[in-house]
């Protein structure tokens, strides 16, 4: 009975590790869609969504299952928390995903991101992608040393966040407003992406080690 407990503990980490592939591959298409005006990829990735949402959903009717049938404690309780939150945090993602694809849908045939951004937005995209690939390992090697380093990355995210208002403001704007509300809005998506993926990883780390991310001096 406990061995078929354990498999249904590890069944929660190859969830959510899926669940980062999905959000990975969402993110990717919606940033690809945003600057080419791609509406197919765009639809693509609004479809795709109700995949995340499933297993966001059998996450947590496991993890309550679980909890009611097998009263965990110490570091049993500690990972079923932290699957619960980790699960809505990736859900969240794929839901950013999306809202950057229905952006670029809206704005089609036009893309919704003027020439001099183009850059900025392709490297936000490529931190977003590397950050949830990043997330899907510390998961699934419940890897500590790389769940605190995604801060740096989450640094790098809020320069380049910081960069479109900088461009956005700027005399030298020409596009009017409806492109600048695109873009603040598709800026704030990938900032709280980003958010995102901390967030889980701070969650893996007080997974296994019962500290905050704060709380940690070395590894």
């Amino acid at each position: 009975m406990r061995d078929l407990y354990h498999e249904e503990l590890d069944g929660l980490s190859d969830k959510l590790v899926e669940m980062t592939r999905l959000v990975r591959s969402a993110m990717a298409r919606a940033v690809t869609a945003l600057l080419d005006a791609d509406l197919r990829l765009a639809e693509e990735v609004i479809g795709a969504d109700e995949q995340v949402n499933k297993i966001d959903a059998e996450i947590e009717e496991t993890v309550f299952d679980l909890m009611a049938r097998q009263q965990p404690v110490a570091g049993d309780l500690r990972t079923l928390i932290t699957a619960l939150r980790m699960s809505g945090d990736l859900e969240r993602m794929g839901d950013l995903a999306v809202h950057i694809a229905k952006t670029a849908r809206r704005r089609h045939p036009e893309s919704a991101v003027p020439p001099e951004l183009q850059a900025t937005v392709l490297e936000m995209g490529q931190i977003a992608e590397r950050m949830i690939a990043k997330t899907g390992s510390v998961i699934a090697a419940r890897d500590v040393r790389m769940g605190l380093e995604l801060d740096e990355d989450d640094n790098a995210m809020d320069r380049l966040h910081r960069r479109l208002f900088d461009v956005l403001l700027s005399p030298k704007w020409t596009h009017g407003v409806e492109p600048a509300v695109d873009i603040t809005l598709a800026g704030r998506y990938f900032e709280r992406f980003a958010d995102h993926a901390v967030h889980v990883a701070e969650n893996v780390v007080y997974m296994v080690t019962g500290q905050r991310a704060e709380e940690i001096v070395d590894v």
